[in-house]
């Protein structure tokens, strides 16, 4: 590879066929940061209308108690 060459980011939940799911805790965990922040879509390589449905995902989430709105660090 050449050094400004990037590799290709794509859509997980497109390539993969899932569906994104507030209850899905482990996938969602990864699509945030250590600070509880959610990863942007040019980060993460996810389609636009799939980066809608994890925000919104994520927030339903928060709203239950299933993700924190963020993490404790000391400091």
């Amino acid at each position: 590879m050449m050094m400004n060459e990037k590799k290709k980011k794509f859509c997980r939940f497109c390539k993969h066929k899932l569906k994104v799911d507030y209850k899905d805790e482990e996938l969602l965990s990864q699509l945030i940061s250590a600070r509880g922040k959610i990863i942007p879509k040019r980060i993460t390589g996810t389609c636009a209308k799939h980066q809608r449905e994890v925000a919104q995902a994520i927030k339903r989430a928060r709203t239950l108690s299933l993700l924190p709105y963020s993490t404790d660090i000391e400091g």
